[in-house]
């Protein structure tokens, strides 16, 4: 009588796999019985169907699997039984970097470098492609592992063929090597973020070991007003849920304001889960979940499958399902939602757009401070050395355009990440804006690295289809690759006139995107305040080329008629919006963009594929070794021992992340890793 969508998940995880070991009957009734005034304290067993991963982090997941069949060989076994034993699926989208920008080739230059740069890792997974069973690989210039997960991969309902024959059906859920694999839980399916060990447990049968979790609601009324875009939305989200404090708890959206959200809109709230703080934002399936299973290509026998399966176990939400009960609860008014932006460094931290000007003013002088150039008098203010600062303008002549930087100059406007380009809502929105901004007479500032990064070779493919394509591309929003680039930081160098202009005035330059990743180091090593923002904010930044300015009241630059030219000259309409939708995004784009997901360019077929059960390990590899987990390891394993003298590596405070630690983008030449591979001829 709970009603909650995320515990009856749960319930029927562990009623299918009780086995009074790893799951009792205790542990059933404790989800049964579950009290929403209690803090839950039991452990239970959760597994999943089915594991994703991506590049970066699924590569040593093969490693091991490959290490294992050398071990196996070695102890005079068959190497080929080692595979997983759960479906994985692994999508390249994190090798892509933006060298190359703001022109038609941008794409192919940068695939050939990818191609030059991962040689060893792509061949490395071609083996495994064709070497491992229940593995399969999503070759590079693809898509975005959560989008190629939203729109082709996710099932929603699972499908096994018993021993006895006879086919079960149960829930779709997983685990992923990349946090924002919240995104599925857009499409009703539960599945959420780990660290590589637990996703290589899971790909070998074992269950996620997690506590009962707290499950708060999240009510939504309203709709979104003339203006407000879902990245907006998801900002809010993010903001609200921080504040609520939803740290190892799952979030689930209901209320009526679930009628008026997209499935797009719901993933892209789902895929930030990780910015709120939240193990997962789940959304029941509904009707809206029907809809789009059938419009990205899912067949009619699955669709018909995800209905009858649904709500043959009350796991299907309608506008008459009564609000559930839930540990703890919060509620929006969709109505309320303004534009905005999140930054300088923390995706929670949302400053509405007309505050923008205002906000980036505190926030220089706060970074100018931190940096020591500069400080402020007792009184807050800025005092005479910081005001110095803040004037600090760099001459630039950069292939003979002449122009100046300064604090605050917008050096990278990136139209990349999951969280937008699911939403083919924000991108006709940014393709719309590109186009009336271009019959102003308008272009982007020389200064700014534009970039257009897809997650899904289908956005294309409806750009194109409503003619949105040349505008943006006549503001230098050229295509540069299918995958994770500004947002993970593969954002490439800056042009070295505009580096050496902040290199010269230790200037705080700035990045728009519309990711959802903007901690400090993550964008660029040469860019101090990123902001998150819609695609057609990040459009019309790049047209104004700096932060410091008020985009409700002052103009985005000069047309050609000689007029100023304002944000609300050139911002879409939602009715147009709606329009260019439904004639541009068509059903069968979708079939045809994944009639051939598994197969690849030219370039990987091109590459030539190891055979064998073994992979050939190359000894002076710098990238792929391989490891001594298994080294002298007896036939017959000791039993487990007690650890005994383990110490803290690394004691962090708040809000420090991976990217201070091991950044995903260029390795620096004078770090110890740098002067290791250039001893090394690696270049």
């Amino acid at each position: 009588g709970f009603e909650r969508f995320l515990s009856y998940q749960l319930l029927e995880n562990l009623l299918r796999n009780e086995d009074g070991t790893s799951v009792t009957r205790e542990d059933i009734e404790a989800i049964a019985d579950w009290d929403p005034s209690n803090h839950p304290n039991q452990e239970i067993a959760f597994r999943v169907a089915r594991v994703i991963l991506q590049d970066f982090t699924g590569v040593p997941a093969v490693v091991d699997l490959a290490a294992m069949r050398d071990a196996v060989a070695k102890l005079g076994g068959d190497p080929a039984v080692i595979n997983p034993l759960i479906p994985a699926d692994l999508v390249i989208d994190h090798s892509v970097q933006v060298d190359h920008f703001a022109s038609r080739d941008a794409i192919d230059l940068n695939t050939r470098l990818e191609f030059d740069r991962n040689h060893e890792r792509y061949l490395m997974l071609r083996w495994g492609q064709s070497s491992y069973k229940n593995f399969r690989v999503v070759p590079p210039g693809t898509g975005i592992v959560h989008q190629v997960n939203l729109e082709y991969l996710g099932q929603t309902v699972f499908t096994q063929e018993t021993a006895d024959g006879e086919t079960m059906a149960y829930p779709d859920t997983l685990v992923g090597t990349d946090s924002h694999t919240t995104m599925i839980n857009g499409l009703g399916i539960v599945g959420w973020g780990v660290g590589g060990i637990e996703a290589e447990a899971a790909m070998l049968g074992q269950p996620i070991a997690m506590l009962i979790p707290e499950v708060v609601g999240f009510k939504l009324s309203g709709s979104l007003p003339e203006g407000a875009t879902a990245t907006d939305l998801v900002l809010r989200v993010v903001e609200m849920l921080r504040a609520q404090g939803v740290v190892g708890k799952f979030v689930e959206f209901y209320g009526p304001g679930l009628n008026n959200l997209s499935l797009p809109n719901r993933a892209t709230i789902a895929n930030m889960a990780p910015e709120y703080g939240a193990t997962m934002g789940f959304f029941p399936v509904d009707d809206e979940t029907l809809n789009y299973l059938r419009f990205t290509g899912r067949s009619e026998e699955q669709v018909a499958l995800v209905e009858a399966y649904c709500k043959a176990q009350n796991m299907f939400r309608t506008a008459d399902t009564p609000d559930p009960v839930f540990s703890a609860t919060l509620g929006l008014d969709l109505s309320t939602v303004v534009p905005c932006l999140a930054g300088p460094k923390r995706p929670q931290d949302r400053i509405r757009l007309d505050q923008s000007k205002a906000s980036f003013d505190n926030a220089i002088m706060d970074l100018l401070a931190q940096s020591g150039q500069g400080a402020r008098n007792e009184d807050g203010s800025p005092n005479a050395q910081m005001c110095d600062e803040l004037g600090t303008q760099i001459s630039v002549n950069d292939n003979g355009d002449n122009y100046s930087l300064h604090h605050g100059s917008v050096v990278i406007a990136a139209i990349t990440s999951c969280t937008n380009t699911s939403n083919p809502s924000v991108l006709i929105a940014a393709g719309l804006l590109a186009q009336k901004a271009v019959a102003k007479g308008l272009n982007t500032r020389p200064w700014v690295k534009t970039s257009l990064a897809p997650g899904s070779k289908v956005v294309m493919r409806y750009l194109e289809k409503a003619n949105l394509l040349s505008s943006l591309e006549a503001l230098k929003f050229h295509l540069v690759g299918f995958g994770c680039t500004t947002c993970i930081g593969n954002s490439g160098p800056l042009p070295a006139p505009v580096k050496a202009a902040i290199d010269e005035g230790n200037l705080v330059a700035c990045s728009v995107l519309s990711g959802n990743r903007n901690f400090e180091g993550r964008i660029g090593p040469d860019i101090r305040a990123n902001y998150l923002a819609s695609p057609p904010l990040v459009v019309a930044y790049a047209i104004a080329g700096r932060m410091d300015i008020d985009l409700m009241t002052q103009p985005l630059g000069t047309g050609s008629n000689g007029e100023e030219v304002f944000l609300r000259d050139i911002w879409p309409s939602n009715q147009e919006v709606t329009e260019s939708l439904r004639t541009a995004v068509q059903s069968d784009m979708f079939r045809s963009e994944y009639a051939s997901a598994f197969e690849g360019s030219s370039e990987w077929q091109a590459l030539p594929v190891p055979e064998g059960d073994i992979y050939a390990w190359e000894a002076d590899s710098t990238y792929i070794r391989n490891p001594p987990f298994f080294d002298n390891m007896p036939k017959v394993p000791s039993a487990p021992q007690n650890i005994s003298g383990a110490r803290c590596i690394a004691k962090l405070g708040n809000s420090v992340t991976t990217d201070h630690i091991s950044p995903a983008g260029a390795i620096g030449i004078d770090c110890p890793v740098g002067k290791y591979l250039l001893e090394r001829g690696v270049e």
